[in-house]
Order: structure tokens, then sequence, then C-alpha cells
């Protein structure tokens, strides 16, 4: 990569950029919004329409010492059984605001570890969703699931409620790797479990790997890539391990002098990046990859991929509920997110109440940069004529936005008079690029330079 020095200029190997899954993201939330907010926002989703839902479940039997999410381990089945009682209450209380007529564009589990649920607790929490809201007839369902914790039984369970889509983690094979990450799981029972999935009928199959991990090189994520293109899965998603020990102390067992540096992660990206390619794959955004026949790729091309928390979706409902404790929601109006500790969640819920505890009302232009930076995200690309239409602004602002991106980053960005655009060249630097429209970034960076 021969611009590597002008990535550096630009700070690409020092900087700690948002994934941007929304906007404004989740840090910038408030403790404004509450039970209200949330129920007055069900209550306006058009009747008969489509929505998507996503439920959390936080529980994993070990904890992976790589993983930051928020997750608590269990070794007994009471809190999960507990658990999933309350999660049926939250969604007895939804059906109780939804209107009438609404049905899911998707529906997914994730976690923590979903497939931690016994078969009997899968299908009645399937059968309880489906009361609130059926999947619409060309919808999708998905779950997340752990090689190291699932069965025959599971799997039979989760095929019978519909599940049409599969997500395994796979994070790498290597062992040595695998050991230090705390998370060992065979190439083979990933393997088996893979096609176990395929022989349910469950046509497609989804996979996460790391790249950055502690004692990784190029030769080891080629094989750990070559090894997963065997499971030839649908979809891709090649996410870059963030190493925040301050933040999550699980990571601290984690020796941090066998992390790669910033320069060898770009190229351990590449390295997995070209493998994909070579493949076959369609690459989309800048983390994730298809099949041409997936439906992910489909939505690249026509220029209807969005972003949501999970990554990228090629869902365009502008509705997503999430329940379960920590869950967050979208609405065209903001987002909302319940209370992250299960024991709140869960006296909130058996008090009768939404758990909602903060989160954002839309204001000023906020779906303007929202929008902008999806659209980098996306398609490395923002339509001036779109944001005119789309949108209460007006050329001379449009122009004022995109501009002043430009003088940040010079001819790493291309501003013709139709669109704000990221060459090739400049892909790396997508998430600084789009941080540049970030109003609270830049609001907060301000206000820690005066302090």
């Amino acid at each position: 990569m021969t611009h590597r020095p002008q990535l550096t200029r630009l700070g690409l190997f020092d900087a700690r950029v948002p994934r941007y899954t929304s906007y404004p993201t989740a840090p910038h939330f408030g403790t404004g919004i509450g039970e209200a907010d949330f129920t007055g926002w069900i209550q306006d989703i058009p009747e008969n329409s489509q929505i998507s839902l996503y439920l959390h479940v936080p529980f994993c039997r070990r904890l992976c010492w790589f993983c930051a999410c928020r997750t608590q381990g269990t070794t007994s089945d009471d809190p999960v059984i507990a658990y999933v009682q309350t999660l049926k209450a939250e969604l007895a209380l939804l059906k109780t605001h939804l209107p009438r007529g609404v049905s899911l564009s998707r529906l997914h589990w994730g976690g923590g570890t979903p497939t931690l649920l016994s078969a009997s607790q899968i299908r009645d929490l399937a059968e309880t969703i489906f009361t609130v809201a059926p999947l619409a007839r060309n919808g999708e369902f998905s779950v997340e699931i752990d090689p190291n914790e699932v069965d025959d039984a599971r799997l039979d369970a989760l095929a019978a409620s519909g599940m049409n889509r599969a997500s395994i983690g796979v994070q790498d094979f290597d062992p040595l790797i695998q050991k230090t990450i705390g998370r060992e799981q065979s190439y083979a029972l990933t393997q088996d479990v893979a096609e176990r999935i395929r022989a349910r009928g469950i046509g497609s199959l989804n996979a996460d790997i790391l790249y950055g991990l502690p004692h990784q090189t190029g030769p080891r994520i080629a094989d750990s890539v070559q090894k997963l293109l065997t499971l030839s899965p649908d979809r891709v998603a090649l996410y870059g391990y963030a190493h925040v020990p301050w933040m999550s102390r699980r990571q601290q067992m984690i020796p941090s002098d066998t992390m790669p540096t910033p320069q060898e992660r770009l190229s351990l990206f590449e390295t997995a990046r070209q493998l994909f390619l070579w493949d076959g794959y369609d690459e989309i955004g800048i983390d994730h990859f298809a099949k041409p026949t997936d439906g992910m790729a489909k939505a690249a091309k026509a220029g209807t991929l969005r972003r949501n928390f999970q990554g990228y979706t090629d869902d365009t409902s502008p509705v997503l509920i999430g329940l379960g404790a920590s869950s967050i929601s979208r609405f065209p109006q903001g987002f909302a997110q319940n209370v992250s500790a299960t024991a709140a969640y869960t006296k909130a819920v058996r008090a009768g109440r939404f758990p909602t505890h903060r989160g954002h009302r839309f204001a000023d232009e906020d779906t303007l940069r929202a929008r902008i930076i999806e659209a980098l995200m996306c398609d490395f690309r923002v339509s001036r004529a779109e944001l005119l239409r789309d949108f209460d602004t007006t050329p001379d602002r449009v122009e004022a936005l995109l501009r002043a991106a430009g003088e940040t980053f010079g001819d790493m960005v291309t501003i013709t008079p139709e669109a704000f655009i990221i060459p090739e060249r400049a892909k790396p630097l997508t998430r600084m690029i789009a941080r540049a429209f970030d109003a609270y970034d830049q609001t907060k960076a301000l206000h820690s330079a005066a302090v």
C-alpha cells in the first residue's frame, strides 16, 4: 500500500473512532428519554407496517476474554429461566401497545449466547414472539450460534421455530490465538455445526472472524480464512478486534505485548480481504463480504445497504425494537435503550413498565448527519441530490458540510457537483472521514481541548 505515509499523517494508526452503527453513537445517549417516550414511539408505528425485532440474551457458560459485549457468565440454568420469563413479560407489554397488523421483516437473537436456551425455551420464546408480531412473508429470523453451546435438540427447535439464517462466531482457528483470547473452538467442531445447520434446511449462514488478535500474523490469518472458506458462508463479518482492557476487565487476561501494531493490523485486514475477494465474495462496506447471491450483496449493488447495531444489514425498516437488558431500539424519532443490569431490567418489567433507561431524541441536523455517515459507511459516497430531496436543508448548508470534511482530508476525498466520494485508496479512512460529520464527537473534542 504505497500511500501508507498519507494514512499515517491523517491519523489512521492512532485514532480510536466509532463503528457508527448509530448516530449519534450510544455514548452520547442521555437520561432524558424514558418509558413514556418509548411507549409513544411504539404507538406511532403505522398499522400493517413491518418492523425489526432484536432480543438480547446476556448469558454465557464461559466468558471469552476478547469480548467486550454486555454479558455475564452462569453455570446454572436458574438465571436463564428467570430471564426468559422476563423477556416474555416484556413481549406481552409490547403487544399491548403495538398497533394492529405489524409484522417482522427481521428477527434476530443475539447475546451473549442465545443457544444457551434449552430446546423447550427456544420453542416457547419463538411462539411468544410470533403471537406479538408474525414473521413477514419474506422475513428473516437469524440467531447467533456458539458451536460450543448447541446440540441437535436446540438446532431442531430453532429450525422448527422458523430460523432461516444462522450466525456462527469463529474469531480465529489458530490454537495459540484461541487459547490467548479464551475462546477454544476447533475447526472440526465448527465444520460439524455448520453441516448440521444446513442439514436442517437453513440455507443462509453468516460467520464472524477477527483481525488484530494477539499473536496473529499474515500466515495465521490466511490459514484461518482459508479454513473458513471451506464452510462456504454466505456472509462474513471481518471485524477488527478492539483491545480496550481499561474498559473491559476480562481483556486484562490478554497480554498487551502480544498485540499486533496498527500497521500490522492493516496488513492482516488486507490479507484476509484479498482471500475473500479471490474466492468470489463481494466486498460490502468496510468490513463485510458476501456471496453475490446473498441479499446483502444485492442491497449493496442497489444502493439500499444500511447500518444497524449488528453492523451492515439489507433491512430497510425504519423501526428496530430491542428487547432484553441493554438492548437499543431505533425509531424515526430517536433511540431508546433498556437498562443494562439484569436485576434492574427484571424489576422494571415485572412492575409492568418498559425498562427504558436512556436514549436520544433526534434534533437539529441529526437525521441529515446520520444519513451522510451511513451513506459513507455503506456506499463510500454521498449524493447531494438525495440529501436535498430527503432532508430539510439547503444547497449552501450541504456544500458547507461537505467542504469542511474535504478540507480535512484533501485529495483523499473527491468532491464533485453530484457527490462527496471516498476513493478506493482512502477506504481505510472511512470511519475517520465519517467522524468529520459527527457533531457530537466534535463538541466533545472541543470541550476536552477547553478543559
